[in-house]
C-alpha cells in the first residue's frame, strides 16, 4: 500500500515512517521541516502542505491512504500562520485526497479537543462538542480542523474518513505537550494549589500501533484513542524523577515563565486544573486495539531518557 504522510518530519512522524516501513508499505512523506538522517525507502518532499507542490506529489503518487499529521500543537500562543497551517493545511489534504482518488485519510487530532472545564463530565464520549474554545481559545485552530476533517463523513463519503484524537504521549523522544510540560521547569513543576487532575496518555510507540490498525481496518467515523488508566498530574510528576510545585491560582499566571518554570498561556491554565479523559472503548472494539506500554513503563522510560535537571 501506498501512504503519503504528511507531518512526516515530527517525532512521531519517524516512529510511523520505521512502522510502515517494516510492514512493507511504500511510504511517501511530506513536510516543510527538514527530515534528519534519510531512511531507507522513504520518499520524501520538502514542501508545504499548503503549497502546488505538494499537490503535485498527491497527483503523481495517487496515495492509497494518507496520515495527516501535519498540524501544529504549540500551546504557548496561537499565530497567525499556525492557524493557517491547522486549517487550510487540513483543507488541501482532503481536497487533493478527492481530486486524486485517495481512498483513505486519517486525520490525526487531539483529545484537547473537548477542553478542560469545571462542568465537564469525567469521561468525554466521540459525540461530544467541544468545550475548549470557551476556556481555551488557542485551541480554536485545532478544535476547527478537527471539525472540518469531521465534516468530511458527510460531505464525501466517497473517502473512508477516520479522525483519531489521542490523549497526550510519552516516551524517550521528549516531544508531546505532557513531555514539553514535564521537561520544561527542570525538577520542579508547577501545579495549582488545591488541584491535582489526572492525566491520560500513552507511549508514542502505542500511538503509532494504533495508527497502523487504523490504517489496516478502515474504519470510517470519529474515534477517541487512549492507553493505560488516567493517573494523578503529581503521580506523573514524582515518577518522572520531578517535584510538584503547588503554587496559589492567584500568582500562577505571574510567576510562570520565570524563576525556572515553565511559560503556559492562560487558557492552558485549565488542564492543570481540569481533567480531560476520554472513553476509547469505540476504538478498541472496532480495531482490536490494546495497549503494549503500561503508565509505569512510559514514565520510567521518560525519565531515564530526561533526568531532571536542578536549577541553580
Amino acid at each position: 500500500m501506498k501512504v503519503l504522510v504528511p507531518g512526516v518530519s515530527s517525532a512521531l512522524g519517524r516512529r510511523l515512517v520505521s512502522a510502515l516501513l517494516r510492514q512493507g508499505h511504500d511510504v511517501i512523506g511530506i513536510d516543510r521541516r527538514p527530515f534528519g538522517p534519510p531512511v531507507e525507502g522513504l520518499e520524501l518532499h520538502e514542501v508545504d502542505i499548503r503549497k502546488r507542490a505538494a499537490e503535485e506529489v498527491f497527483r503523481r503518487v495517487r496515495p492509497d491512504a494518507v496520515v495527516h499529521m501535519a498540524t501544529v500543537t504549540h500551546l504557548v500562543k496561537q499565530s497567525e500562520d499556525r492557524y493557517r497551517i491547522n486549517l487550510q493545511g487540513t483543507r488541501a489534504v482532503f481536497d487533493h485526497a478527492r481530486a486524486y482518488g485517495n481512498a483513505h485519510v486519517i486525520f490525526v487530532g487531539r483529545h484537547t479537543f473537548y477542553g478542560a472545564a469545571p462542568d465537564s463530565p469525567l469521561y468525554h464520549g466521540e459525540d461530544e462538542p467541544p468545550m475548549a474554545l470557551a476556556y481555551f481559545p488557542e485551541l480554536a485552530d485545532l478544535v476547527a480542523a478537527d471539525l472540518y476533517a469531521g465534516t468530511m463523513l458527510w460531505r464525501h463519503p466517497e473517502l473512508v474518513t477516520t479522525v483519531l484524537r489521542f490523549c497526550y504521549t510519552l516516551g524517550d523522544s521528549g516531544h508531546g505537550t505532557l513531555a514539553t510540560f514535564l521537561r520544561g521547569g527542570g525538577e520542579r513543576v508547577p501545579m495549582l494549589l488545591g488541584y491535582d487532575p489526572l492525566f491520560q496518555f500513552m507511549h508514542e510507540e502505542d500511538m503509532v500501533k494504533a495508527m497502523v490498525l487504523a490504517l489496516e481496518k478502515k474504519q470510517r467515523g470519529v474515534f477517541n484513542v487512549a492507553g493505560p488508566q488516567p493517573i494523578p498530574l503529581s503521580v506523573i510528576v514524582r515518577e518522572t524523577g520531578r517535584r510538584p510545585f503547588p503554587i496559589p491560582e492567584m500568582l500562577f499566571s505571574a510567576v510562570l515563565g520565570r524563576f525556572g518554570l515553565p511559560k503556559l498561556s492562560r487558557g492552558a491554565l485549565g488542564h492543570i486544573k481540569y481533567p480531560v479523559v476520554i472513553d476509547d472503548r469505540a476504538f478498541r472494539a472496532a480495531t482490536g486495539f490494546t495497549h503494549d506500554v503500561s503508565e509505569m513503563d512510559a514514565m520510567r522510560e521518560f525519565r531515564r531518557a530526561f533526568p531532571p535537571m536542578k536549577r541553580g
